[in-house]
């Protein structure tokens, strides 16, 4: 079992638990705005005698057992630069989670914000959603109410990506992918696509529409006059169209419907034992359940042997000071037991077999920069964990390759490109938490974004840029000094030492952990207590997906 240095009542430890714990109380504050400000809507939803999103998406999923929300910052800083006017999210509730015993992919349109019209950020997410099902066949359940495009913020770019969605949808179908779309209210436009595409349809009467062009749009391109139920409601579609399959009378009758049929596909999927979370469900249906770590218990894996809680004192605010990632990893997997590969050869990589809730996985992590035996060693150790087919987490903290003559002399160009390509070839399902620093080709070499990890996530004071904002302004001031000594000019030191801090602005503000979730470069934020939860939930995606058996088709299930 590994030793743990780490003194947790010691005043380094306190002030970086207090830094971690300010974030994430900042993190729930921004997912707590999205519910609010979707929740404001109630009343009009009451009158409508219908249920909020987040009511949906709870009543939906089977309770008790565990969810992981994905991208729940979507759109953050984006929709607004004000960060306390900004309501991230996207428009979209999205997560992985069960339904009937099922583990499905469940997207919700957030119809209690902007009529759940789609945002720019909220397409994005909808299509790394979608990638994620695809990519790990989860059947995929979509609670439609959207109000479409909003044509006051139109961008050409919306509209020729937004197909991209469409697209998807007929891969899953084509891929043996169930798609089953709850049309509780209105797909108008390209939105009526949505059900279109879908292998089974349920509506709901009196609040389902579908329609191409609703009726001031057909008035103004025709003439005609017709009813939204005669052009596209819920009785029309189940009935004459054929549209739709089933026909509720509210939105709790569909949702009872949706989980009717998802239970109908337990006789083509694997059912394990479901982790519980260790507590009864309340049963209020007015939120979505509680994150995934949170009392959650599940497996009979031998647990780690150190408080799940020093984790949030392990990771420095920023990345000046050292950390040594095994304490990480001691908190993370089964009995703390590592078995660390080649450790006296490129020590500052660090290549680590173990499980995590009986999954055996190979973990690479940094104590320092990636030199030139380390990368050597990281594509061994990937090859490795390919030949016994063990899955790979990749828990980010580096500042890059290593640079310096002696570094450029070793032939570090090409022996970190070759790690890279063992990363981008790997026959593996590979996983990455950016816990701290991701800095330059670090990032691509610890399979960051670019890269098509199966899943990623970033722990709240995760930094990811080119390179640190002071190494970015500092070279930028050499450069530009070196430009003016050539042309006779001395530098203004004032004017000099504001370009110096705004680079530096600039810099750290896109490297915050936050910032770049609301671009979607990551798949959510995660509180780091609850990773060894969420890296568990994704093996067990992973597993099942291997295990799973598709019936794929030359075309989607086309509607007749």
């Amino acid at each position: 079992m590994f030793e743990s240095a780490f003194i947790p009542q010691s005043p380094q430890a306190q002030l970086r638990r207090d830094a971690m714990l300010e974030r994430i109380a900042q993190l729930r504050a921004l997912e707590d705005r999205a519910a609010s400000a979707s929740a404001r809507s109630k009343p009009v939803f009451d009158k409508r005698g219908q249920l909020l999103p987040r009511e949906r998406v709870a009543l939906l999923l089977d309770p008790g057992t565990p969810y992981v929300p994905l991208c729940s910052l979507a759109g953050y800083l984006q929709d607004n630069p004000d960060p306390e006017k900004s309501v991230p999210g996207g428009g979209v509730v999205a997560g992985m989670g069960f339904v009937a015993g099922v583990r499905c992919m469940v997207v919700a349109s957030d119809s209690g914000i902007e009529a759940g019209a789609i945002q720019a950020r909220g397409l994005e997410k909808i299509l790394r959603v979608q990638e994620i099902a695809l990519e790990n066949k989860l059947p995929f359940v979509h609670l439609v109410e959207s109000a479409g495009a909003n044509l006051t913020k139109y961008k050409v770019e919306g509209f020729v990506l937004g197909g991209s969605l469409f697209r998807n949808l007929a891969r899953l179908s084509a891929a043996g992918i169930p798609v089953i779309t709850v049309q509780h209210g209105s797909g108008t436009a390209g939105g009526a696509y949505m059900p279109g595409l879908s292998d089974i349809v349920v509506m709901v009467r009196g609040r389902s529409r579908a329609f191409l062009a609703g009726p001031p749009l057909l008035m103004a391109a025709t003439g005609e006059v017709a009813t939204e139920e005669e052009l596209g409601g819920a009785e029309m579609h189940t009935g004459v169209s054929g549209l739709g399959e089933y026909l509720a009378e509210d939105d709790r009758e569909a949702l009872g419907l949706a989980r009717r049929l998802m239970g109908q596909l337990l006789a083509r999927a694997p059912t394990p034992a479901l982790p519980q979370r260790g507590r009864e469900p309340s049963g209020d249906a007015s939120s979505l359940p509680p994150p995934l770590g949170e009392g959650w218990g599940g497996g009979s894996a031998p647990a780690p042997h150190f408080n799940a809680d020093d984790l949030l004192a392990l990771m420095p605010p920023h990345h000046r000071e050292p950390v040594d990632m095994r304490e990480i990893i001691a908190r993370l997997v089964d009995a703390s037991d590592l078995l660390e590969f080649k450790a006296l050869y490129g020590a500052a990589t660090l290549c680590i077999q173990a499980r995590i809730h009986g999954h055996a996985v190979g973990i690479i992590s940094n104590n320092g920069p990636i030199d030139v035996a380390g990368a050597n060693k990281a594509t061994h150790f990937i090859q490795w964990m390919c030949q016994l087919g063990h899955p790979l987490i990749y828990l980010q903290n580096t500042t890059g390759y290593m640079v310096g003559k002696e570094s450029e002399q070793g032939g570090m160009i090409k022996h970190g490109s070759k790690m890279i390509q063992a990363v981008t070839n790997a026959t593996v399902p590979q996983i990455t938490i950016q816990c701290g620093a991701s800095f330059g080709a670090g990032n691509y070499g610890m399979c960051g974004r670019g890269f098509a990890p199966r899943f990623l996530f970033s722990w709240p004071q995760a930094r990811t840029a080119v390179m640190g904002g002071e190494q970015a302004a500092r070279t930028m001031q050499i450069v530009a000094e070196a430009g003016m000594a050539r042309k006779g000019i001395t530098p203004d030191p004032a004017q000099m030492q504001a370009q110096f801090d705004h680079i530096v602005n600039v810099f750290e503000r896109q490297a915050d952990a936050f910032h770049t979730s609301g671009l979607v470069l990551d798949d959510g934020v995660i509180d780091p207590r609850d990773t060894r939860a969420v890296l568990a939930f994704c093996l067990a995606t992973c597993a099942e997906a291997a295990a799973r058996e598709l019936r794929p088709m030359q075309f989607g299930v086309a509607r007749m």
